[in-house]
């Protein structure tokens, strides 16, 4: 590094002197140097300085032969390691302290100047801050990295808020450095702070480098630091769309603010400073046109304001172009894109700058549009543009890139002064001007010829351009007597860029000339034969050739004409007479200009065999057609129709086709959906016109106008006969296919729906296809029944409207008088059968209902022993006499049945088995108790003195406990009581008097089995044959006895004997009714 040979010299001789310098001591207390430190700013000389240890005399330093007073010294920077000698002289120069230090290059730190800021600029408007600085290049021998640190502070100059590198290069000359800084608050908000520091990053120095120090502050006051700084701030800036935006609002010492708001919403306030307070609005959205106010409120007559631009910055143009319309100006458009929200004064702004020239325009456009256009002057001499369009707003700013060659990019004006003139029937001169210079180009022009609503036909021209020239075309080939219109446009021939406008339409006649072919003529033969009407249709504008004022009509035989007339328009037909024989007919049209050529027909009708109607088929718009080819039709078909109706005058048309045709869709503009139309096929010859067959058609097939009329011919109780008539052929819209009867009930109501549309679950309908048919018999009917007929037409295009009657059916006597005799019937039938039931029943029913009165003398159960009493060996019933027997033994027989038919005695005895009646067995089991008979006194007039008074014992036999099936004591048994025979005893009922039991009596009481009822307080007094009854007029009446046939009450055993069985189910079962007893 040091090459200098004076520098090594220098640096040699210091040490030296160093070496050889006496020191000297003084006495008290000395210092020691120490703590060396070299610091170089400019990677040639450093700046060494040390501390002494202790407190000394001060006296001088001698460094190297340098002496210095001061604790530093500047020196160069050695190459490498080198010894430094410190000696410390007393005031009087004697040295007392000498100390060598070891200096190695890496213990030298480079730490570069102090930056010197220039000057710190604001820029209110847009709250940027410029500052300007010396980077010191000069310093260095050669090019080096430098870093800057600049740190921006706010309110207090400790208070950090931002704090950026910026990069440069050192070169070996001092350069001015700038840097700009955008804050996110107006700078006039409050003070703002700006220090600098540098760090040079030198790769070949080993020791260690350092940022230098801080610069000193330069200050930007805002406004809060002058008297009369209040307001809002920033005043009507603009922003972008999306932005943060602060707002502060700067006030006078001694004031307050309420409340900031940003449109109509209130934000939070930020405090800066004593005077000064701030809102954030985050994301602001796109304003209207006149902005966003902001509005600080201080109290509530004192405020203060701004308003706020959001809109966005200018997009790209689009569609960037430039043309020429007449090589004097050139016009440049373009697409905006999206629009940027801002108007006014802080509208985008555009310019165009031609790069070639260096000419540059400024463009005044309509932001409502959206295209904007700008013109610009052709130069001499110059045909290639380098356009730039450059596009700003307070936002931002973009351009747009275009080259031009003006010889391709020829758009003309539209065509001005065109006119037509020509006294031809087929050709024409246009003649139009336009404006412009195109002398150095050729034009390429289009004539539009168009005739009424016929098809545009286009013509182009080529030829030379001219200085502001009137141009001259000429067509051909038109139509005589037609008026047509006219149109012009050109462009470019060579380079083709773009049409010009249309010019104004002109319309031309041309003239008139002779028709160019006859009419198209056909004739109808009268039905007598004797005239001929000649029928023909209108000429078309391009064969008339001119106005047709008449048509010339003649009758030739062999050349020689019979009959001329000469019909004026607008008629299209006449009639002449044939006479005795037929004739050729010609047909010349005239106009001014002269005659066609005529047209001829023969009247000549072939006669024809079978002709043939046939159906033809709607097909799109039109009627389709068809026939069988005829060989021997040598001159083609004809199809002629009219209207179905007849109704005059008939409108014919026909239409002619080649031989080798066989079908046609037949169309017309007068055909109508509904119409049936009749078309006739006549084939051509050489000697006539021949009929071939009929066909009857409709383009479309509607549904009939109307139903037929029908009435009811004839009711009966179940049927009804209905007649209807035909529809007429207009009505039809249609080929008639069937007939659609409905019937349901119904009554009679102006309101009520068709059936069809009623939902009647009863309506029945009839389909009746057989078009013959006018008449129906609907059977199945009920009488004296309201029915609602409905009766439809129908074709392929629908159902008619209907047509309704209601009829009332008559009332069925058969049915009366069968609804009559069937109940008559079904009782008489009811009658024989129970009759035949109760014949065969009778025993059972007599049995049930009515049984016999058993005599008590064959009952076996009464039968006594021949010593029971006297003077009679036979049984006899058991009767109250006044005669009283000793004994009565009775036998109770258990029936082989378990049910109880004569008695509902039952006896604990032991089961014995009883022969039935009949039967030859005289064993029987017989069980003998003691009877003791009451005491009855029976009051008589005179009673006999000579009958004796006794006591006697009756032997009871129990028949029924010998048969009755012994019952659990769980098992209830069922019991069916039956009235059968009953014991009776009959007295007088005066004489009866009732006297107590014996002992033995009470004894036998606590047996089972029958024994008669002494108690007269249970005996039944309701009966009518009771003892003590009123209406009993016998005079020996029963009381209830078991020899009374009117007990009641049976004979049971005590009530407090529980082993004896109950009975139950008093009374005959429902069971005997279906059950046929044998006779007894």
């Amino acid at each position: 590094m040091w090459k200098n040979s004076s520098i090594r010299c220098l640096f040699a001789i210091a040490i030296l002197c160093l070496r050889s310098l006496i020191y000297g001591q003084e006495t008290g207390s000395l210092g020691h140097p120490q703590n060396l430190k070299c610091i170089t700013h400019n990677l040639r000389k450093m700046i060494c300085t040390w501390d002494v240890s202790s407190k000394g005399r001060h006296g001088q330093t001698d460094i190297l032969c340098f002496k210095t007073k001061e604790k530093k010294v500047e020196i160069p920077v050695p190459e490498s390691s080198s010894t430094m000698t410190i000696t410390t002289n007393s005031i009087s120069g004697t040295p007392f302290v000498t100390k060598e230090f070891e200096i190695h290059k890496k213990d030298i730190s480079f730490v570069p100047l102090t930056p010197r800021i220039l000057s710190l600029t604001p820029d209110f408007s847009t709250s940027t801050l410029n500052l300007k600085w010396s980077d010191n290049g000069s310093v260095f021998l050669y090019g080096l990295d430098a870093f800057w640190q600049i740190q921006i502070l706010r309110k207090e100059p400790g208070t950090n808020i931002r704090r950026v590198t910026y990069y440069s290069k050192l070169s070996h000359e001092d350069m001015i450095l700038s840097w700009n800084w955008t804050s996110d608050m107006p700078l006039e908000c409050t003070s703002h702070y700006v220090k600098i520091r540098c760090y040079i990053n030198v790769t070949q120095f080993v020791g260690p480098k350092d940022w230098s120090d801080w610069s000193p502050i330069e200050e930007i006051p805002g406004k809060d630091t002058e008297p009369n700084g209040s307001g809002v701030y920033p005043q009507d800036t603009v922003v972008a769309v999306g932005s943060d935006v602060t707002i502060c609002c700067v006030h006078e010492k001694g004031q307050q603010i309420q409340r900031m708001t940003y449109g109509p919403e209130i934000y939070p306030m930020i405090r800066l400073s004593s005077r000064s307070s701030a809102i954030r609005v985050l994301n602001a959205s796109a304003s209207d046109t006149s902005g966003t106010n902001v509005v600080c409120r201080l109290s509530e007559d004192d405020m203060d304001g701004t308003v706020l631009f959001v809109g966005y910055a200018p997009d790209t143009p689009q569609n960037l172009s430039c043309e020429t319309s007449n090589f004097l100006k050139i016009k440049c458009t373009w697409k905006p894109g999206r629009p940027s929200g801002l108007y006014g004064k802080r509208r985008t702004k555009y310019s165009l700058f031609e790069r070639i020239s260096g000419k540059n325009v400024s463009c005044e456009v309509n932001e409502m549009n959206r295209e904007r256009v700008c013109g610009f002057p052709v130069l001499a001499d110059q045909k290639t543009y380098d356009f730039v369009l450059g596009v700003s707003n307070p936002i931002g700013q973009t351009e747009s890139l275009l080259l031009v060659d003006l010889t391709q990019k020829v758009h003309p004006k539209a065509p001005e002064k065109l006119t037509v003139s020509g006294n031809s029937s087929t050709s024409v001169h246009l003649h139009w001007f336009i404006n412009g210079s195109f002398a150095e180009i050729r034009l390429l022009c289009q004539i539009e010829v168009s005739c009424g609503h016929s098809e545009r036909r286009l013509h182009n021209v080529s030829m030379p351009g001219g200085e502001f020239s009137t141009y001259t075309a000429q067509l051909n080939a038109l139509h005589a007597y037609t008026k047509y219109q006219f149109r012009v446009r050109c462009s470019a021939a060579d380079h083709f860029w773009r049409w010009s406008d249309w010019s104004r339409i002109e319309e031309h006649t041309t003239l008139e000339a002779p028709p160019a072919r006859g009419p198209d003529i056909w004739r109808e033969k009268s039905p007598s034969g004797k005239s001929l009407k000649i029928f023909w249709k209108p000429l078309s504008l391009s064969e008339a050739n001119g106005k047709i004022v008449s048509h010339e009509v003649s009758c030739y035989l062999l050349e020689t004409p019979l009959e001329h007339k000469e019909v004026t328009e607008p008629s299209n037909s006449t009639e002449i007479k044939l006479g005795t024989s037929d004739c050729i007919i010609s047909v010349v049209a005239k106009n001014h200009a002269g005659s066609s050529p005529p047209s001829r027909i023969t009247s000549v009708e072939l006669p024809s065999d079978n002709v043939k109607t046939d159906r033809a088929v709607a097909m799109g718009n039109g009627i389709y057609i068809s026939w069988n080819s005829y060989p021997n039709m040598t001159c083609g078909y004809i199809v002629k129709w009219c209207h179905s109706s007849g109704s005059e005058p008939c409108s014919v048309d026909w239409q002619k086709f080649p031989s080798n045709t066989t079908d046609a869709v037949i169309k017309s503009a007068l055909f109508r959906p509904g119409v049936r139309y009749n078309f006739s096929l006549y084939g051509c010859k050489s000697s006539g016109y021949q009929l071939l067959k009929n066909i009857t058609g409709y383009i479309k097939e509607l549904p009939p106008k109307r139903a037929p009329n029908f009435t009811v011919e004839e009711t009966s109780s179940d049927s009804i006969l209905v007649k209807w008539e035909d529809i007429p052929i207009e009505d039809c819209q249609g080929f008639l296919e069937g007939y659609r009867l409905s019937f349901a009930k119904g009554e009679k109501d102006a309101l009520k729906p068709t059936l069809s549309e009623s939902g009647n679950p009863e309506l029945k309908v009839k389909n009746i296809t057989d078009l013959t048919k006018k008449s129906l018999k609907i059977l199945d009917l009920q009488g004296k029944t309201s029915y609602q007929l409905d009766l439809q037409a129908y074709t392929a295009g629908g159902l008619s409207p209907p047509n309704s009657l209601y009829v009332v059916t008559k009332e069925d006597s058969v049915g009366l008088i069968i609804a009559i005799l069937i109940p008559v019937a079904v009782v008489v039938l009811l009658g024989v059968v129970a009759s035949i039931f109760c014949y065969r029943k009778r025993e059972w029913i007599k049995e049930t209902f009515y049984p016999e009165i058993p005599n008590p003398e064959n009952s076996k159960a009464l039968q006594f022993q021949k010593n029971i009493c006297e003077g009679n060996k036979t049984l006899k019933t058991l009767e109250m006499n006044p005669c009283t027997p000793n004994s009565v033994e009775v036998v109770e027989t258990r029936s082989s049945a378990p049910k109880i038919e004569d008695t509902e005695m039952m006896s604990p005895a032991a089961d014995t088995t009883v022969p039935e009646d009949g039967s030859d067995s005289e064993t029987e089991n017989h069980v003998v108790v003691s009877y003791c008979p009451p005491i009855i006194e029976e009051e008589i007039s005179s009673p006999p003195m000579d009958e004796p008074v006794g006591s006697s014992q009756v032997v009871y036999i129990d028949i029924q406990s010998m048969y009755q099936p012994q019952i659990k004591p769980e098992e209830e048994p069922e019991i069916v009581t039956t009235a059968g025979y009953k014991p009776q005893m009959q007295l007088p009922v005066s004489a009866l008097k009732i006297e107590s039991c014996s002992p033995a009596e009470e004894e036998l009481d606590k047996t089972a089995g029958y024994r008669p009822q002494a108690n007269t307080n249970a005996w039944n007094m309701d009966t009518p044959d009771s003892p003590g009854s009123a209406e009993s007029n016998n005079e020996n009446a029963s009381f209830g006895s078991p020899c009374s046939i009117n007990s009641r009450q049976f004979l049971l055993p005590p009530k407090d004997d529980e082993d004896s069985p109950k009975p139950s189910n008093i009374g005959w079962s429902f069971t005997h009714f279906f059950q046929n007893k044998p006779n007894d």
